[in-house]
């Protein structure tokens, strides 16, 4: 096989982007942010979009000039040679073991709530949700594509439906004035609400299975952004003037109740069947990331299973390989009940240092303005590692570690 199938459109890449950072997010950080920074924080999703907007710039540049299953380990690595490569695809796929069964335990939360189910219950909705994901990864890109564009519009809908039925009007909407903002409080919902736009580096790994990589895949990405920072947008004027938000609530449910109030009881069920859904995308497209750089660094050794491809056109055995550790951790996780709100912490970490990677070698192998969005996105980075403290010494004591153990290769993964 030449690589991989080339199918994906440009509203395909939208719905696979903006469901991926919509993900869990779309449910709880709204009104997380309306905690922390009440009416303020619909000045917040704006000024997050200004400064995640550099570091979209210079992935869609990446992704646009550099294509490749490999994703940021390739880009990287075309910046400071394969050893680095190698430690940022093992760095990248370091957070399987916390990160895709984390999101799986909180979809099948939804199922909970709706209909009470037990733990016993929700660890086979987790299994379930492998399965399918598995099966939609042995098909293409384009079959993922299709299902998370549908669950986009289903997520674009409730929005639009929660607007409608709640009389919501542009000229009811609490929009203080930009004097009047706090930016202590600003400060503390952009650090909650940063995490919705984790994805980005996910969905480079897909570049080369665009119809026209160079055209679509930058013009995917920054849309998909833009879309999902509507909608956030959007959920959060409604948690406001429902006053779905506060101490002692949960975040998870804010949508989930405006609903119920809005629509019955017995709508319920509706929202939170699009809540699993919109969970399931954000654990689809990463578990079909990940299949991709497995099988990216597989190509140092042609002859191994994992740098095959299926008739298809799709690595199947890496998937295999993804979904088997995935679903080995979602059973130990459940077997010995850690602790995975603090595990998460700790993973998002490495994304900001993989974020910070990327962009680094943007500034080094761009050109013109990608060059300098790039350099800012890496001072951007170094922000929010600021931001994240000392929990970010996990991230960085996992790359050191991988940089000494990793036995160094003189072959520069070619692009797929």
């Amino acid at each position: 096989m030449s690589g991989l199938k080339q199918e994906l459109s440009l509203a395909q890449g939208v719905g696979l982007l903006s469901t991926s950072l919509l993900g869990t997010g779309v449910f709880a950080v709204p009104a997380l942010a309306a905690q922390l920074a009440q009416n303020d924080s619909l000045w917040a999703w704006p000024v997050l979009i200004l400064l995640v907007f550099p570091i979209a710039i210079g992935f869609a540049a990446l992704g646009r000039h550099f294509p490749s299953a490999g994703g940021a380990a390739h880009f990287v690595g075309k910046a400071f040679g394969p050893h680095m490569a190698r430690v940022t695809g093992w760095l990248f796929l370091s957070v399987i073991p916390v990160g895709l069964p984390a999101a799986l335990h909180i979809a099948a939360g939804f199922w909970q709530a709706a209909f009470g189910w037990s733990s016993e219950n929700l660890l086979l909705v987790q299994l379930g949700t492998l399965f399918v994901i598995w099966f939609l990864g042995t098909r293409s890109a384009g079959s993922s594509a299709n299902i998370q564009t549908l669950i986009a519009l289903l997520v674009v809908a409730l929005v639009v439906a929660i607007w409608w039925k709640g009389d919501i009007t542009f000229s009811e909407i609490p929009l203080p004035a930009v004097r009047d903002v706090s930016p202590s409080s600003l400060f503390d919902a952009l650090a909650v609400m940063f995490w919705c736009f984790v994805g980005l580096e996910a969905f480079a790994h897909l570049a080369t299975e665009f119809r026209n990589p160079e055209r679509d895949f930058p013009r995917a990405l920054l849309i998909g952004m833009l879309v999902a920072g509507a909608v956030y947008w959007g959920c959060t004027v409604a948690v406001l003037k429902f006053h779905a938000w506060g101490e002692g609530r949960e975040a998870g449910v804010s949508l989930p109740g405006i609903v119920v109030q809005l629509f019955g009881q017995k709508a319920l069920w509706v929202a939170c069947i699009i809540g699993y859904l919109a969970c399931f995308a954000s654990v689809n497209i990463y578990t079909q990331s990940f299949a991709r750089l497995v099988w990216s660094q597989a190509q140092l050794k042609p002859e191994s299973k994992l740098a095959q491809l299926s008739a298809q056109q799709v690595p199947v055995a890496a998937l295999n390989l993804v979904v088997g550790c995935c679903m080995l951790f979602t059973l130990l996780i459940y077997w010995l009940h850690l602790p995975l709100g603090a595990l998460i912490t700790y993973a998002n970490g490495i994304f900001i240092l993989i974020y910070l990677l990327c962009m680094i070698s943007g500034a080094k192998i761009l050109t013109g303005r990608s060059k300098w969005m790039a350099t800012l996105g890496a001072i951007l980075c170094c922000g929010l590692l600021a931001m994240v403290g000392w929990k970010s010494l996990y991230a960085l004591v996992v790359f050191a570690a991988l940089w000494g153990l990793l036995p160094r290769v003189k072959t520069v993964l070619r692009s797929q």
